[in-house]
């Protein structure tokens, strides 16, 4: 497959095309970047009077991804909003679910794997909402937290280093594009790995990040470029991905553990000796850029994936709102 085929087979996959729903809640909403909150980052950042952020994360699943591997679902209710509450610098503290079922015994695999990610991830399920009567599975879980310093999508600078961090141990999941990273994990791993961000964030190694969401590296570098008001050149040689993978499965995946960090050159070394120290494989696979768009390059070829300012993605900063 050429770059060029990659890139604009990229640009219209409904792994991608699903984030575009965010400019339309945000639209209706009247939300910007400037808002309460800060929506575009991962997670709420709320300012607490005696110093630092309350964070809070929620998600709401695909209802086919639900109903597919319920028990999967479960679990990433948890893993996925931890990872907001981490990509933030933060430390969650506390989890919600509202779930949705026909009956108890449908509901049981997704309470189940709610279940065992908390325990896991040693972050305590402290209620929420079950309706036992819906016609279909479904779930929405939500989590607070606290950071000390902040890693934020709003700060990336032109000749910044795009730090991929991935865990590259473990196996696709049935159907949907998710790598599993977690399944045989201890949780003392878990914990550590997720508390990794928060580390880096009090030490100032880090301009700006996010966790790598539905919508895969691709996806997740284009909302960190609006967000930041800059683009993005990826390397495609540089990404770390598992051996025999499809390059362009991976660019669209959710990798479980995955983060794209915005970082000044001179910290990238340590940011990145930091997670091989946890056997997490990272690497830079770009630089930020002053060009509103994402851009791919292999080898000497290069094509555009997205320019965020004829198109909005989030439409969330003043620059993609002007040009809507």
């Amino acid at each position: 497959m050429s770059l060029q085929a990659l890139a604009a087979g990229l640009a219209v996959h409904p792994s991608i095309l699903g984030k575009l729903d965010i400019a339309q809640a945000t639209r209706a909403l009247q939300l910007t970047g400037d808002s309460t909150g800060q929506p575009g980052d991962d997670a709420a950042a709320l300012p607490r009077p005696d110093g630092g952020w309350d964070l809070f994360a929620a998600e709401g699943f695909i209802p086919g991804f639900v109903g597919d591997d319920p028990w999967f679902a479960g679990w990433c209710g948890v893993m996925v909003n931890l990872s907001d509450i981490a990509a933030m610098g933060g430390r969650a503290t506390a989890i919600t679910d509202m779930i949705w079922a026909p009956d108890a015994d449908c509901a049981a695999p997704m309470l189940a794997g709610l279940k065992q990610a908390a325990q896991a991830y040693g972050v305590p399920i402290v209620g929420g909402h079950t309706n036992l009567h819906a016609p279909a599975l479904n779930l929405a879980v939500a989590v607070t937290g606290r950071a000390d310093a902040l890693i934020s999508s709003f700060d990336a600078q032109p000749g910044d280093a795009l730090i991929a961090a991935v865990d590259l141990r473990g196996a696709w999941r049935p159907r949907f594009d998710n790598w599993f990273a977690a399944a045989d994990a201890p949780p003392s791993r878990l914990q550590g790995d997720l508390a990794l961000l928060a580390d880096l964030a009090e030490a100032g190694l880090v301009r700006a990040g996010k966790d790598i969401s539905q919508g895969g590296i691709v996806g997740t570098s284009l909302m960190l470029a609006e967000c930041s008001a800059c683009g993005f050149e990826i390397d495609l040689a540089a990404v770390p991905m598992p051996p025999g993978t499809d390059p362009a499965r991976w660019l669209r995946a959710f990798p479980s553990f995955g983060f794209l960090l915005s970082v000044a050159p001179d910290r990238a070394a340590e940011v990145c000796a930091r997670f091989a120290a946890r056997d997490l494989a990272a690497a830079i696979i770009g630089h930020a850029t002053g060009t509103p768009a994402i851009d791919l390059r292999q080898g000497t070829d290069r094509a555009r994936f997205w320019d965020w300012q004829a198109q909005p993605y989030l439409g969330l900063h003043a620059k993609a709102v002007a040009h809507a």
